[in-house]
């Protein structure tokens, strides 16, 4: 199995909800811009056994005593499994239901995931994928911190498309019958978090409804395809984290041969979601072209599509904007499966050429406000999530900010943990 039950760490105090307020940390590659948050969060957890001490927030990552940061956190790490501040959980699924701020749940099973099963690449046929390009470049410094660390402490959510909702959320009318674990509020308003130890009845039907998935015919019939392998898992956030992990367990792979492969470190531990989870909404990620001419982009698109600027053409579309004007744009011959996809080649594609700098952006009306005098925007359309699993199996990887999924207080907070060495 690609994703199985690992045996989870969680603190001694785990019932003790002040405490766990301290211990549970968002994941690291949020809030890289405000650092008043993470001045808020060494201030709540000053004295306090906290995963911000066995984490490196990348708010960090260019100061220039980074490496004396992640030398002290693997001393941490070391410190708090020597003080024995961990119970594991052995052979073990924990199912966790998070109320987000704005008081949806979220439900997800933490377990583990096979690194042998996992492929990065953007031609990947894994069974486990990228959703999104990986920037290589994001991957030494996390490395520093995994190649000396005794446990991880990973942000990763793996997605599976179950439109049924049948085999996660079938927990949640059992939870009466499972141990709590932990059940706590999350520091920052944040929300709320509830983790259940699976009983080996429900951990054994998750098993069985997960190896259904991997079903080649029933695959390819679901999505219209001929794949030699399915795609099973999707990455939904931590792409980096497991990215990482990955790199990793290659390199140790390239040291000890295939000995490697009984190791911990072949494993990293995540939590499954449902892609149709009523919490996960995609929203789009729009882009203003800073110190580039819209009309030559324009021309750039022309020499590769077909365009339309018909308000009721069919195809592909999108709207340019520039000073304070918006105009429809619909490729009407598209290559790629996604939107998204198409203008982020052909931006890609004009910048090398014409110069120029992207920045991704949230809001419509950021965008039309920046997209003035030298500047131009680009108003996409929300992806469709149900969509995901086919682009990725048609197209692989998606260009780098394809979606978002939720605001920096909704991701996942550090909270369980595993051995890797």
């Amino acid at each position: 199995m690609a994703f199985k039950r690992a045996d989870i760490l969680l603190p001694r105090f785990a019932g003790d909800s002040e405490k766990m307020k301290k211990w549970s940390v968002v994941a690291c590659d949020q809030y890289t811009s405000e650092p008043e948050y993470w001045k808020e969060v060494s201030k709540v957890t000053e004295g306090a056994y906290s995963t911000l001490f066995v984490t490196v927030p990348e708010i960090y990552l260019n100061d220039s005593d980074i490496d004396e940061r992640i030398k002290n956190t693997n001393a941490t790490m070391d410190k708090y499994m020597a003080e024995d501040v961990f119970e594991e959980y052995k052979n073990a699924y924990i199912f966790v239901e998070r109320t987000l701020r704005s008081g949806v749940k979220r439900l997800g099973i933490m377990g583990m995931v096979d690194l042998e099963e996992y492929d990065f690449s953007k031609e990947s046929k894994s069974k486990i994928r990228a959703t999104e390009g990986t920037v290589v470049s994001r991957i030494p410094p996390r490395l520093k911190v995994r190649r000396d660390a005794p446990v991880e402490l990973p942000h990763i959510m793996l997605l599976i498309d179950d439109a049924s909702k049948d085999i996660i959320e079938s927990n949640a009318a059992k939870v009466n019958t499972f141990r709590k674990v932990y059940d706590f509020d999350l520091m920052q308003n944040s929300g709320h978090i509830t983790g259940y130890l699976l009983s080996d009845e429900a951990a054994d039907e998750l098993d069985r409804k997960l190896t259904a998935l991997s079903n080649l015919d029933d695959f390819n019939k679901k999505y219209g395809v001929n794949e030699a392998t399915p795609l099973v898992y999707a990455m939904g956030d931590g792409n980096h984290s497991l990215a990482t992990a990955k790199t990793n367990y290659e390199n140790l792979k390239k040291e000890m041969g295939d000995a490697a492969k009984n190791t911990h470190a072949r494993y990293a531990l995540c939590e499954l979601v449902n892609l149709h989870d009523d919490s996960l909404v995609f929203e789009a990620i729009h882009r203003v072209i800073f110190n580039a001419d819209a009309d030559k982009f324009i021309k750039a698109l022309e020499k590769e599509y077909t365009l339309s600027f018909d308000e009721n053409a069919k195809g592909q579309s999108f709207m340019l904007v520039r000073d304070g004007k918006q105009t429809k744009v619909t490729v009407t011959n598209p290559t790629e499966y996604l939107t998204v996809a198409t203008v982020q080649k052909a931006l890609d594609d004009f910048i090398a050429e014409n110069g120029g700098e992207v920045d991704y952006i949230h809001g419509e009306d950021v965008v039309i406000n920046l997209s003035r005098d030298n500047n131009f925007g680009i108003i996409l359309d929300a992806m469709d999530k149900s969509d995901l699993y086919k682009s990725v199996i048609l197209d692989g990887a998606l260009p780098r900010k394809t979606f978002s999924m939720g605001d920096a207080c909704d991701k996942r907070f550090y909270t369980e943990a595993r051995k890797i060495k």
